[in-house]
């Protein structure tokens, strides 16, 4: 599994032309994005693979975009299940369109960022 340190150098270097900064708060990683907008990215330290990449959008368009593993049974039935992905609003959750590969989903998740802000 990578560290968040290693997210924070990918991020850095790969995704310069959107990323303002990064920092560690607390037990997450946060990027700052050109558009004034964040994303949060969580490692479990407990549970080896759980994550969630968490773009917040609410303070622009009032818009969440989240991909995580988190077994919420509430989206049970989402065929990549425990993997779903929040595409726009915190109260729906649709089949995932990342890798679940850490690393590979993480890359994923930020090319997305850098689609929808151009």
């Amino acid at each position: 599994m990578p560290s968040l340190s290693e997210l924070k150098r990918i991020a850095e270097i790969e995704f310069e032309d959107i990323v303002v900064f990064t920092e560690f708060i607390d037990y997450k990683l946060r990027i700052q994005i050109k558009d004034k907008s964040f994303t949060d990215v969580y490692l479990s330290r407990r549970i080896q693979g759980r994550f969630s990449f968490h773009w917040e959008r609410g303070h622009i368009d009032g818009a969440i975009f989240r991909y995580d593993n988190y077994p919420n049974t509430e989206w049970r039935n989402v065929s990549t299940f425990p993997y779903h992905f929040h595409n726009g609003f915190e109260d729906s959750a649709v089949k995932s369109p990342f890798d679940k590969d850490i690393l590979k989903g993480f890359k994923e998740f930020m090319k997305f960022i850098r689609e929808k802000i151009k």
